[in-house]
């Protein structure tokens, strides 16, 4: 077996980092990360951290489930691979029957797919051969959120609100819109007045929605297919919905014959207190992506749950849905699958999570004594923490700051402190924290104490 300084050579010579400035790897920057146990990882130094965001907001039942890997091994031993392109293998059809199940309302069809991207991806060409199969071939149209993150692939990026992740690979597929967001912490922006609550939080959420409307109506409901939004918003820290912004994004899609995606890649499977947010949040989407938390990281596999009406053009006759993965809903990857959500049921982790997510809130929300943290944001286990200038004008930093703050002081201090988290620069500055669902108050303690120190020390350096 290669030592660590032969493995971070080998690395420098040939490996490609993903999303990362591949200088780290010239560096020796780069961590070379060799155990996890539970809520921790290690290092090939021997050094210990605490995992803050689950790997990528992924290892929602911690590191070191040997379950999970003797669920693989015993499968591996029976059939390692076939496909379920035109065939059946039981894992599929269990995890299958298991999702349908969980999903809101008539969400009972499972097209498996490989991971998060790709399965926004596969809604997206879902939604519009379904309506060429059902004689409205113009709608092809799709509209999502500012600075939303929903995936790599063409589609999927096309997709996605964040002009630099797009920028290097246009021109993406046409059609793509965007609509505002709902940052609540920058509802000033949108006319609301910043010390307003209660009733001003649902007006808020009125205008966000109704801004799908305007872009709807902009375009011509005639061409547009699809709505995509996160139910708790990734890109740009943790937006949670406003009180009854997904029930009036419902009736417009409704109102307009669109159909309306729900990306829960990161709040599925407990992130959020229930196997889909959508649940908790009373939305019945016609298409749930979702991914990450599914198999708890152990092993790589995503779903696009599809309502019953979507399936109808396809469940008879010769029309056929063109698309696929060699290894969507692997054997391996299913059976994983399968363990991870009896563990979820075993240890109750939905429950725990609604019932520690405000305990989790309020250690966080003691952070709003520094000067740095202007909001404390989020719902479960998954919050971000979005960092000004000035709390009273909620001043942000420029980019050279940004620059400066994340990525030239930010991220090292925390991983060098203990914690394993993301600073995150796609909207205003922010850090999130995530844990594995395992967590409780001592963690969420814990966190706050390495946050709370180099945070200060940030100040400290403006």
């Amino acid at each position: 077996m290669s030592t660590p300084e032969e493995l971070k050579q080998q690395a420098r010579d040939h490996l490609w980092m993903h999303f990362s400035r591949q200088q780290a790897l010239a560096d020796g920057t780069a961590p070379l990360i060799v155990r996890g146990e539970g809520h921790r990882i290690w290092d090939s130094e021997g050094r210990r951290y605490f995992d803050g965001i689950s790997g990528l907001f992924t290892v929602n039942l911690g590191h070191g489930r040997r379950r999970l890997g003797e669920a693989a091994a015993a499968q591996a031993g029976t059939l390692g691979y076939f496909p379920i392109w035109g065939y059946l293998h039981p894992n599929a059809v269990e995890l299958a029957d298991r999702l349908a199940d969980e999903a809101p309302g008539d969400l009972n069809r499972v097209f498996f797919t490989t991971g998060g991207g790709e399965a926004v991806e596969t809604a997206f060409k879902l939604a519009k051969q379904y309506f060429k199969l059902v004689g409205r071939p113009l709608k092809h149209k799709v509209i999502s959120r500012a600075i939303a993150y929903h995936g790599t692939p063409q589609g999927a990026l096309a997709i996605t609100g964040i002009p630099g992740y797009k920028a290097p690979f246009e021109p993406l597929v046409p059609g793509s819109v965007r609509v505002a967001n709902t940052n609540w912490y920058r509802r000033d922006e949108a006319g609301f007045a910043w010390d307003g609550r209660g009733d001003e939080a649902e007006a808020f959420g009125r205008w966000a929605a109704d801004r799908i409307e305007q872009a709807i109506l902009f375009e011509g409901p005639e061409t547009v297919a699809a709505v995509f939004i996160e139910p708790v918003q990734n890109g740009g820290g943790c937006f949670v919905p406003p009180p009854g912004y997904l029930r009036r994004v419902r009736e417009i899609c409704d109102a307009h014959e669109v159909l309306l995606v729900a990306d829960e890649t990161i709040t599925g499977f407990g992130r959020i207190g229930e196997t889909f947010a959508s649940t908790r949040y009373g939305l019945t989407p016609d298409i749930i992506t979702c991914a990450k938390g599914m198999t708890s990281g152990y092993a790589p596999l995503g779903a696009a749950i599809v309502s019953d009406r979507l399936h109808e053009p396809f469940a008879s006759g010769t029309a056929t849905f063109l698309h696929g993965f060699t290894f969507g809903g692997h054997p391996l990857s299913t059976a994983v699958a399968l363990e991870a959500l009896r563990i979820y049921d075993e240890e109750g982790l939905n429950g725990r999570v609604r019932e520690l997510s405000p305990v989790f809130r309020a250690t966080l929300e003691r952070l709003h004594d520094l000067p740095i943290v202007g909001d404390v944001r989020g719902d479960g286990y998954f919050f971000g923490i979005e960092l000004v200038k000035d709390k009273a004008s909620r001043e942000t930093f420029d980019d050279a700051e940004s620059e400066r703050l994340l990525r030239g002081f930010l991220s090292k201090a925390l991983w060098d402190a203990g914690l394993y988290c993301r600073s995150d620069d796609r909207g205003d500055p922010v850090v999130q924290v995530a844990p594995p669902l395992t967590c409780g108050p001592d963690e969420f303690d814990e966190i706050e104490g390495i946050l709370r120190a180099v945070l200060t020390e940030a100040w400290s350096r403006l």
